[in-house]
């Protein structure tokens, strides 16, 4: 969730740390940080602003060196706050931080402090309390309430006078997740990271080395990036590093990892003619479902990788497991898998699901589901259905080279390309593209598909990126109604039956950006309990496709009129549902079958996304949420 930026090198790298900030804002943050060897010194600066307030305090005390971490922090133990905000030092038992010049001018810390040890992490450390208490007892004071600073101490306790050993010895005292970036007043140019459960990459330079939690964020600095493995311990000094790993019998030894060329800078993180990214991003579906489906010229178990068609045939049942935006699409690829495919499917929010009992079965399909494929509690979820004995995993990914790609058997790469706005769009349609490919796939191998349905899927398929170019086409009628919700702070949205998850989809998307708070419900549902909450003041969105059930919807929706509530409809064109009192219609430009989700979730974006604006409030980073996961 957080980001680390670190390098050693020759030349002055702070800027290099603060463009590296930059790059990973994306992934929200409450507080920044930058720390830097100059002098002697451990020199830091540290804001609950944005980078670019923290960069004109680091330039303006002429902060500088060839040496350095970086860090945008996620508030999880203790409040946004400065004393709370990376990086942390310990200058051992006894001293006190906060006397030193902490909670500085408009909440920046930039005084030279008598620290031996400077860090930054990201992840939990889970057992922060014992270590806590047993630091405290050796004499060690505490200036924040993080569970990050535990770290920097016991590395401060365990020194001496060799970095890397330090934080070899501390690594088996915590548990929980981190990735962590180390460096030392005693020993100029040289950095160590290490990473267990949270990402962590090492990039390689000319003389020079760097470390960040993902290789966008030295994007024109270095093209050559190692991606660390679970259990990696990374010693950066100038023009040379090593890796580490414990081996069978827990010794730190020496290890290869593959240095591969990563092409991060994209236009995709510059903003052009748009107002904020999520609206670009929004826009940018068609082209990000054209990429996705490129390539694909027919159905085939082998579009998941080597193997497929033999784990395809082993299967008879499949269980997803996602969080979030990503849950919502594989709640709507369960009726794909069932009614296309004919197998049984199981869609469970991973958080949850390695905390309770179980029924495990080998011949299940575990297929995951991630935009960045570092989302903890689905890589979490994925290790124990693998330790129950369900061998056969597949995910359905945006990044190639993400920790789920290589913890699963099987993939399906998205291609919606960089996706900088915290709440999710291209990801989320580009997603239910690769989870119907997958369900034609399974369908085929199980004797379902005939040539001439496999034609039809896949003409539908490529007109896809037309259609939701038509559907973009509503943006005005949209904002028309999006003045409207901007006065309320409630809204229903109904759906029935494949698109009950693109309700869902919707309700989030409303309630993450425009903080009104918003609910989705199968619209079958609403005489068991909802219907109480509507009224002439309550909003209520329902998404009416031409299928077969809508008669039953159009029944619905007489419930919300004869309460009064205020009905907002997005129908296909021949549903026969027209405007009129208390009942407000935007048409579709076509009804698209099974794939109608991806068209119908398009202009609920457009709601949240225009909602959002009019209330004026942070749309490309929503407070209190974070990009990337990377915690429990």
């Amino acid at each position: 969730m957080c980001g680390i930026v670190g390098a050693v090198s020759t030349r002055n790298i702070v800027p290099v740390l603060i463009e590296g900030l930059k790059r990973l804002e994306y992934r929200g943050y409450d507080s920044c940080g930058v720390a830097v060897h100059q002098d002697g010194q451990l020199r830091r600066a540290r804001s609950t602003s944005r980078v670019a307030e923290l960069e004109s305090n680091v330039a303006a005390d002429a902060i500088q060196a060839g040496t350095g971490i970086a860090h945008t922090r996620w508030a999880t133990h203790g409040a946004p706050a400065v004393h709370n905000a990376h990086p942390h030092f310990s200058a051992g038992p006894g001293v006190d931080a906060a006397s030193t010049g902490f909670g500085g001018l408009d909440g920046i810390d930039d005084e030279r402090v008598p620290a031996r040890i400077g860090l930054v992490h990201n992840g939990i450390i889970e057992n922060h309390d014992e270590l806590r208490l047993e630091l405290e007892a050796r004499g060690y004071v505490f200036a924040s309430q993080t569970d990050t600073e535990v770290i920097a101490h016991l590395v401060h306790h365990l020194y001496d006078g060799d970095l890397l050993d330090a934080v070899q010895r501390a690594l088996p005292r915590l548990r929980g997740a981190y990735a962590i970036a180390v460096f030392c007043r005693d020993e100029p140019q040289r950095v160590v990271g290490a990473r267990q459960g949270s990402p962590l990459v090492l990039g390689v330079g000319q003389g020079e080395h760097f470390l960040a939690s993902d290789a966008m964020a030295l994007a024109g600095v270095t093209d050559q990036i190692v991606y660390l493995e679970e259990g990696d311990v990374v010693d950066l000094q100038l023009g040379k590093c090593w890796i580490s790993a414990r081996d069978a019998a827990g010794r730190f030894a020496s290890v290869e990892r593959p240095v591969r060329t990563v092409n991060a800078h994209s236009g995709a993180a510059e903003l052009g003619p748009y107002r904020h990214y999520m609206q670009k991003e929004i826009f940018e579906q068609p082209r990000a479902i054209a990429d996705t489906l490129e390539g694909v010229a027919g159905i085939s178990p082998e579009l998941f990788g080597d193997g497929a068609y033999g784990i395809f045939k082993a299967v008879d049942r499949v269980l997803i497991l996602a969080c979030g935006t990503s849950y919502y699409s594989g709640s709507a690829a369960r009726y794909w898998l069932e009614s296309i495919a004919g197998i049984p499917t199981t869609v469970e929010i991973a958080s949850e699901y390695r905390y309770r009992d179980s029924v495990p079965d080998p011949r299940t399909l575990v297929v995951t589901i991630s935009q960045s494929g570092e989302t903890a509690d689905t890589i979490a979820a994925l290790k124990h259905a693998r330790s129950l004995g369900m061998p056969h995993t597949l995910t359905i990914c945006n990044v190639a080279t993400s920790a789920m790609v290589r913890e699963c058997a099987l993939h399906y790469i998205t291609r919606a390309g960089v996706e900088i706005g915290v709440a999710s769009t291209k990801a989320f349609t580009t997603q239910l593209v690769g989870l119907y490919l997958l369900t034609l796939a399974l369908a085929q191998t199980r004797g379902r598909l005939s040539d001439a349905q496999e034609a039809a899927h896949l003409k539908a398929l490529r007109h896809l990126p037309v259609a939701v170019q038509a559907v973009l086409a509503l943006e005005p009628q949209v904002i028309a109604w999006s003045e409207d919700f901007a006065r309320r702070e409630n809204a229903l949205f109904l759906g029935r039956g494949l698109h009950y998850p693109i309700a869902l989809e919707g309700a989030l998307k409303l309630k993450e950006i425009s903080y009104i708070h918003a609910e989705a419900y199968p619209a079958g549902e609403l005489k068991h309990g909802p219907l109480a909450l509507v009224t002439d003041q309550m909003p209520v969105v329902t998404v009416a496709p031409n299928d077969a059930l809508l008669e039953k919807l159009k029944s619905n929706m007489q419930e919300v009129r004869a309460r009064g509530g205020q009905l907002y409809v997005f129908a296909d064109s021949d549903t026969h549902i027209a405007s009129g009192a208390g009942v407000h219609v935007i048409r579709m430009p076509e009804h698209y079958g099974a794939l109608s989700p991806i068209l119908h979730v398009v202009p609920l974006q457009l709601l949240a996304y225009h909602t959002a604006c009019a209330r004026g409030t942070d749309v490309d980073k929503p407070r209190n949420l974070a990009k990337s996961v990377t915690v429990e």
